[in-house]
């Protein structure tokens, strides 16, 4: 258990037994994921499996890394049609860690966060597992908020002032340097900012590394990483996820971008599978594109901060860098110049 950082593995084994988990003192901790963010193992003990989430080590960002709010998240979805991991237990107990634990359900699916097996499914199955995404995307904005009790997980404001207020205050907290960029973006996302008709669960971080699939179904099986999950404008998520997907000649986060393989939609395809399955307004979402190209940028910056504070926050995926950044920006620009935004 030494590998997991400031962890007490005999608190933890009578905090498990307590919460009737019952990890074994024998289990075996791997780090699994690619992810930059919140730090996740595998726990396993002969043929039973865990998943443990806690924080990244070191000085973090204000409301970043919430895990507990996270497993609130996921526990209240258990019961919609968002596929998502059974929370077990949320441990808050010092004298286990001094960050919070959550440990989940361990979900047998794949992870499409590599080239061969992303390469060993068929282009069929991958444009089936593109369709299932959206569907799923378009399942989260459907969640009943009431009925799941988390209209008051977030603020009901406009969600792009929201938006802008939140990451350029992250942008001042984790930049390394100075780009100009980042304030022309901000400036003009605050002057053109869409109407806000609508609030609802986004994810936040929606994209094709943050799923689990099913590979003979050709479909989503679980939803990953809700750390960024808020309540806001749904159009928001999908320009997320289109900030995130590559594109031939464009920024890539990945070393491995398996969206580039036949089959998997392109941007074009994305948005509009999108639109036609929600009906929603198809000119608010370019907006919504050139601020999630933005905010990965940001997002790509303080992963680069942390790795540089903390070298044990960083992934198997490596570590961004100020081109990726230069890069994510560059794009972001573009987008809102063709939006005229």
């Amino acid at each position: 258990m030494a590998t997991i950082p400031e962890l007490d593995p005999a608190e933890f084994g009578k905090w498990s037994r307590g919460n009737a988990i019952d990890i074994p003192d024998d289990v075996t901790v791997t780090r699994v994921g690619i992810g930059q963010s919140n730090l996740t193992y595998l726990l396993a003990a002969g043929d039973s499996r865990w998943v443990l989430r806690r924080p990244p080590v070191g000085n973090l960002l204000a409301s970043a890394h919430d895990v507990v709010r996270e497993a609130r998240i996921l526990s209240a979805l258990a019961d919609t049609p968002v596929p998502v991991p059974h929370v077990h237990g949320v441990c808050t107990d010092t004298a286990v860690s001094p960050a919070p634990l959550v440990v989940m359900e361990y979900v047998e699916a794949t992870v499409l966060d590599g080239l061969p097996v992303a390469e060993a499914l068929s282009v069929e199955q991958r444009r089936s597992i593109g369709k299932s995404m959206v569907d799923t995307l378009a399942k989260i904005h459907e969640v009943d908020l009431d009925a799941v009790g988390l209209s008051d997980l977030a603020s009901h404001k406009p969600y792009a002032e929201r938006q802008i207020k939140r990451w350029s205050s992250q942008w001042e907290k984790s930049k390394t340097r100075d780009i100009p960029a980042v304030d022309d973006l901000t400036r003009r996302f605050l002057a053109n900012a869409p109407a806000q008709t609508e609030v609802r669960l986004v994810h936040g971080d929606f994209h094709i590394r943050n799923i689990m699939v099913d590979p003979a179904a050709a479909r989503v099986k679980a939803v990953l990483d809700w750390e960024l999950s808020t309540l806001g404008d749904p159009l928001a998520d999908i320009g997320s996820t289109l900030a995130y997907w590559p594109s031939r000649g464009g920024p890539q986060l990945s070393a491995a971008p398996v969206e580039l393989l036949d089959g998997f939609p392109d941007h074009a395809t994305l948005a509009a599978d999108y639109v036609e399955r929600t009906g929603r307004d198809p000119k608010a979402l370019k907006y919504w594109q050139a601020l999630g190209l933005w905010k990965v940028a940001i997002i790509a910056q303080g992963i680069l901060k942390r790795v540089q504070d903390n070298a044990s926050n960083r992934a198997a995926g490596g570590v961004p860098t100020n081109t990726v950044v230069d890069s994510m920006l560059e794009a972001a620009l573009d987008v809102a110049d063709a939006a005229g935004i």
